[in-house]
């Protein structure tokens, strides 16, 4: 019989020491990277942690739903689509001007791309926003971009280039 996949929910991580099932009882340790690590209540690793960061759980607080298949439109993604989504994925947000010298393409080809991934939903515009330079740059300087349209990943547009990465 195929052992059922887990799937955490956000916020929350599977021991790796007593590897808890939906069956058994469980509980949290409330880790200092504001992560909540889940362990069989039994588990011989609590009885070292600090008691205080102890959290009784419950799986229907743990477990999220099984990730998302891409849909039929991942035939639709160029391979500058996917270096795209793989820029932002390094980068976090940015605009197209940047991409595309980054990426050594045509900035109207990167914009056309941004357009496209954003229709799909893959990526998301995001407000205008104070941030600071690349290092190498301008170090320690912050600056507020308002003539630029700013694009960051969304779950759907990691979903794909997860499937991509792995193929």
């Amino acid at each position: 019989m195929a052992k059922k996949e887990i799937y955490p929910a956000e916020g929350y991580k599977i021991a790796k020491c007593c590897k808890p099932e939906p069956e058994s009882e469980i509980c949290g340790y409330y880790s200092y990277n504001s992560m909540m690590i889940v362990h069989t209540s039994g588990c011989k690793n609590l009885a070292k942690v600090e008691k205080e960061r102890l959290v009784d759980l419950k799986w229907k607080d743990v477990l999220a739903d099984a990730p998302e298949k891409p849909g039929d439109d991942l035939a639709e993604l160029t391979d500058l689509d996917f270096q795209i989504l793989k820029h932002h994925q390094a980068y976090g947000n940015d605009y197209s001007l940047k991409v595309a010298r980054v990426l050594h393409k045509p900035r109207q080809n990167v914009f056309e791309s941004h357009a496209k991934l954003r229709k799909m939903k893959l990526l998301a515009r995001v407000k205008p926003l104070i941030i600071q330079y690349r290092k190498g740059i301008v170090d320690n300087k912050w600056i507020k971009h308002r003539n630029h349209t700013y694009y960051d990943l969304t779950e759907k547009g990691k979903l794909y280039l997860d499937h991509y990465l792995k193929k």
